[in-house]
């Protein structure tokens, strides 16, 4: 191929200007799993991650035979390895740097760096930062070999609202339904959920299942935190209410109730 005058070779006729899912190539790159397959589609930017077990066995034939999907080629681990390698000298606190030293040697080593970075916040953030780096200069690269020109992608409005004169049609057909009907689709429906919980969970990388881990403790320890609110506001009704009464005809069974309320509240606040 014959140079330009100012010597750099002429633009590629073949590059393609693709509106890049930055976000979904970083976890394919840095999702390593042997089970996980992951695509660009060339024409939409999106990516497609196809996992051994859970999707069609066919899925792959007919991925690999159609232009507009890319095999997405994951970092290696040695060479996430060697970025961790990296970063823990430009650690400034000794003590961590020294935990960190230690919890790379050996098989195990990405969990145990990421459960010590776990309880230091800042330095935490500050590693994701510097992986994100690294995945980036990789995806750029490979994007490069590949000629395709990454451009800003078009945000999407989101589906036009429901209308709302449906809603209570619907809602009229599910009060007249039976309660077993109701338990029925409940159930089936947390089953369903669950499944496809796993599912998702299977394609995610390290960082995300972080996410998910994190967010799954928060929504339980908020959940618990409600029912205990739940249950100390019931009891403080019920105290107000039978204090306020001020009626002598009490049953035997309420005084015994009230004595025994009072007595484990004496003995919570000793």
């Amino acid at each position: 191929m014959a140079d330009t005058p100012n010597g750099s070779s002429p633009p590629d006729a073949n590059v393609r200007e693709v509106p890049i899912d930055w976000e979904a190539l970083e976890n394919a790159f840095e999702n390593n799993a042997p089970e996980v397959h992951s695509y660009l589609q060339v024409v939409t930017g999106d990516v497609l991650r196809v996992v051994d077990g859970v999707a069609d066995p066919q899925m792959h034939a007919r991925i690999a035979s159609d232009p507009r999907y890319l095999r997405i080629e994951a970092v290696s681990s040695r060479e996430q390895y060697r970025w961790m390698e990296r970063y823990i000298p430009t650690v400034e606190d000794p003590k961590l740097r020294a935990r960190l030293e230690v919890a790379i040697d050996g098989k195990g080593a990405f969990r145990r760096f990421k459960d010590v970075l776990m309880a230091f916040g800042p330095e935490r953030e500050r590693w994701f930062a510097y992986r994100s780096e690294r995945l980036r200069t990789f995806m750029e690269a490979w994007l490069s070999a590949h000629n395709i020109k990454p451009v800003t992608r078009t945000q999407w409005s989101g589906p036009p609202e429901a209308d709302e004169t449906v809603a209570p049609e619907e809602a009229k057909r599910a009060t007249s339904s039976p309660p077993e009907a109701h338990d029925f689709r409940r159930s089936r429906s947390v089953e369903n959920l669950r499944k496809r919980m796993r599912e998702l969970t299977e394609a995610l990388g390290p960082r995300d299942l972080d996410t998910v881990v994190s967010f799954a403790e928060f929504l339980k320890a908020r959940r618990t935190a409600r029912s205990f609110a739940h249950h100390h506001a019931m009891q403080q009704a019920r105290r107000d209410d039978v204090s306020g009464t001020g009626d002598d005809d009490r049953s035997e069974e309420s005084d015994d109730e009230i004595v025994e309320s009072e007595a484990g509240a004496d003995r919570n606040d000793g």
